[in-house]
């Protein structure tokens, strides 16, 4: 069982664990962000030996995707020595379904430096178990396991993970694993329910300063909507050690 399996050097095909909840039959867009970011990667090593790491992934959602097999095309758009600009687009019956660019950047030791004033939140051990399905359908929230700290509608931390893997037989970076769980959350922590209200986000820009370790990826969630019909999901990333990093998602809200 695995979110994609490869039928090509470019293409994957999505399995029934990619269902989405807005629309089962249709794909939820996180499996698909980590497997472009898994592409990106794969197109780096073969090109490069010495693994730029990711500081940057910005994705625009073009339109929805059929759970059926979709092709990832990688071009640098910026090459350079310590710093690159790659772009990946993910694409359905050739038309292009989301579009992501990835700042690439260059390591380097800075353990001395290491530090931030962004708050940790409670390590998954100690929140309740949570089932997401208690609010959305679809194969992706299914195979989802969630641990949850409810403050109010709208607000909450909570921990991800899930058994399956991005690409059946293939090794994953704990990166690609993380993107595909970025686009979660903006169902964590609702604030009204899908049912009377829809707010698909558009976007999702996610900002790393470390990389993540271990299986869980935690988050600290504000949903905001505005009274023109425009809304903001913005997180906290979090690995078990502390924080990693920060993710955005713009929505369209849209009252029944």
């Amino acid at each position: 069982m695995s979110y994609f399996e490869r039928t090509g050097p470019n293409t994957y095909r999505a399995t029934h664990h990619v269902g989405g909840a807005w629309a089962t039959n249709e794909q939820h867009i996180a499996p698909a962000l980590g497997l472009m970011t898994h592409a990106v990667e794969l197109d780096r090593d073969d090109r490069r030996d010495d693994r730029l790491a990711v500081g940057r992934l910005s994705y625009d959602i073009l339109g929805t995707i059929p759970i059926d097999e979709v092709e990832v095309r990688v071009a640098v758009l910026r090459p350079g020595r310590t710093i690159e600009l790659v772009e990946a687009v993910l694409a359905h019956d050739d038309r292009a379904a989301v579009r992501l660019r990835a700042w690439l950047m260059q390591t380097r030791p800075t353990a001395a430096l290491e530090g931030t004033s962004l708050a940790r939140i409670a390590p998954p051990e100690e929140m309740e178990e949570w089932d997401p399905t208690s609010v959305w359908p679809g194969g992706f929230i299914e195979s989802a396991q969630v641990r949850r700290r409810q403050v109010e509608p709208g607000r909450a931390s909570y921990w991800v993970r899930t058994p399956l893997p991005l690409v059946a037989g293939e090794d994953v970076s704990a990166v690609a694993g993380a993107a595909g769980l970025l686009d979660i959350a903006n169902g964590m922590t609702v604030r009204a329910h899908p049912k009377d209200i829809a707010f698909p986000n558009v976007d999702l820009t996610a900002h790393f300063f470390a990389e993540p370790r271990g299986e869980w990826l935690g988050f600290d969630t504000t949903v905001s909507f505005g009274a023109t019909g425009l809304g903001l999901t913005s997180s906290v990333i979090h690995d078990v050690h502390g924080p990693i990093g920060t993710a955005s998602q713009v929505l369209t809200v849209r009252p029944s």
